[in-house]
């Protein structure tokens, strides 16, 4: 009978394990699901998420739009309302919070407890019954006294993971600050570009009216009216190019400032002058100052110290550990035929010893020590990384500074230019092609003006970066150049 029994059970559950092998033809998935690899789903939307900063008013610097807002200014409010530093700071209190948690062992434990239980008990086939209720409370002490290391690795490797929190904090805010410079000069260039693009388009009017006269007055002809409508359009096109990429970059900006990208704002133009000084250091004496003071490479080599407290705790975790306990209570007895409640109490030292865990240790010890040579790895590749970038920023701030010298000339020259072809279009002594090429060639010098005192900014800041450092004010010589 039994052998029938287990055949109808295999005929019965087989089915069931081919169907679930194979797939969900048979079983329904809940859904919704899409029909196929090919097709969208209709899903509902999820629950929307508010952050409490998008709960926030705008700052009060943009509500005040009288002054426009100084690159100061800017980073400030870029420091405040970024995600990037308001996430590495709660990381730092984390961090913060986690060596408190860390200093733990080395307070003993304090338990308390109540228990209450009923029990009965019978004797000669149940002729005599004895119920009793119990209950009361107890406390139970811990206190680990030796553990060859790991309590205190913990605390280091907590102290350490501190370290790296708040340096990477400070990384944070150097990469919000070197992101909002490039976002304001990007900014600030395209808007002085515009400038520079309708002044060369009334630059382009100028000469289309110069040619229609001329051509009334019969001494041009009607190939230099349409030369002159051409260059009128191209400088038209370029004009309107930059208003959209003006629209574009201030987006750009107000997000990099943790604002929405349509937030109203109005901010400084680029610097008309640029203080081009030399720096006042080697660039070796740059990268020694780098390797040292650099955020991330500091929070890189505490995190060196942060692997290395986890092989300690892995040691110390196949090693014996001491620990003294007690125990203390009082039992209540109902019905209490001699004493209503008893004391109990019990101290000791524990010795644990790891045997046998299945070679777990070893492996972990040894995955411990690559993970911590891994890190090391990790600050001497930085290490490089930091010295490459000093040295690429230091030359980009010397070449920038000599391209604004060379700028400034070129558009000099290229504006007397201008003004000599113009002069002779009109006096009717000059070729219509020369005017156009000076116009030309002015437009591009004020374009490649506006992009070395832009670039010198930004060399300069992405200098101050690589070196770790908020500012490059004592680095500069003297100021006894004069501002180009």
């Amino acid at each position: 009978m039994w052998q029938m029994r287990v055949v109808y059970a295999v005929l019965t559950v087989t089915p069931l394990l081919a169907c679930a092998e194979a797939g969900s033809t048979l079983v329904g998935l809940p859904g919704p699901l899409p029909e196929s690899p090919a097709n969208l789903v209709a899903a509902p939307l999820p629950e929307p998420f508010v952050s409490k900063r998008e709960t926030l008013p705008l700052p009060s610097e943009l509500l005040d739009a009288r002054q426009p807002l100084t690159l100061a200014q800017i980073i400030d409010l870029g420091l405040r309302q970024s995600p990037e530093t308001r996430a590495t700071w709660h990381a730092a209190r984390a961090a913060a919070a986690k060596v408190g948690s860390a200093r733990a062992p080395y307070w003993p434990t304090l338990d308390a407890s109540a228990n209450l239980a009923r029990s009965s008990t019978s004797a000669l086939g149940g002729r005599f019954v004895v119920e009793q209720t119990t209950y009361g409370p107890s406390l139970s002490l811990s206190y680990l006294l030796l553990d060859f290391g790991g309590r205190g690795a913990g605390l280091d490797q907590a102290r350490a993971a501190l370290t790296v929190a708040n340096w990477s904090h400070n990384a944070a805010v150097q990469q919000v600050i070197l992101g909002v410079q490039q976002s304001y000069y990007d900014y600030a260039d395209a808007l002085a570009r515009h400038e520079a693009a309708t002044a060369s388009l009334h630059e382009a009017e100028t000469s289309l009216t110069s040619a229609m006269e001329r051509l009334d007055e019969g001494v041009a002809t009607q190939l230099e009216v349409l030369q002159a409508r051409t260059a009128l359009s191209q400088a038209r096109l370029v004009q309107q190019q930059l208003s959209g990429r003006i629209n574009s970059l201030k987006g750009a900006l107000a997000v990099n400032l943790g604002l929405p990208a349509n937030t109203p704002m109005a901010v400084e133009g680029l610097p008309t002058e640029v203080p081009v000084v030399a720096v006042n250091y080697s660039v070796a004496a740059l990268i020694d100052q780098a390797l040292t003071e650099r955020p991330d490479l500091v929070a890189a080599r505490a995190n060196v110290n942060t692997a290395r407290a986890r092989v300690t705790i892995t040691r110390a975790s196949g090693l014996p550990a001491l620990s003294l306990v007690g125990q203390a209570g009082r039992g209540y007895y109902e019905p209490h035929p001699y004493a209503r409640y008893g004391d109990s109490w019990s101290a000791g030292l524990v010795l644990r010893i790891p045997l046998f865990s299945g070679l777990s240790t070893p492996y972990d010890v040894s995955q411990a020590e690559s993970l911590a040579a891994v890190a090391e790895a990790h600050v001497d590749r930085l290490a490089q990384r930091v010295a490459l970038e000093v040295w690429q920023s230091y030359y980009d701030v010397k070449t920038a500074g000599e391209a604004v010298t060379t700028a400034g000339d070129l558009v000099a020259s290229a504006s007397q230019a201008e003004r000599v072809a113009a002069g002779r279009y009109q006096e009717g002594v000059g070729d219509f092609l020369d005017l156009l090429t000076a116009q030309s060639i002015l437009a591009s010098a004020r374009a490649t003006e506006i992009a070395a005192r832009s670039d010198w900014f930004v060399s300069v800041a992405r200098l101050a970066h690589a070196m770790g450092a908020a500012s490059l004010d004592h680095f500069w010589s003297p100021p006894d150049a004069t501002p180009r």
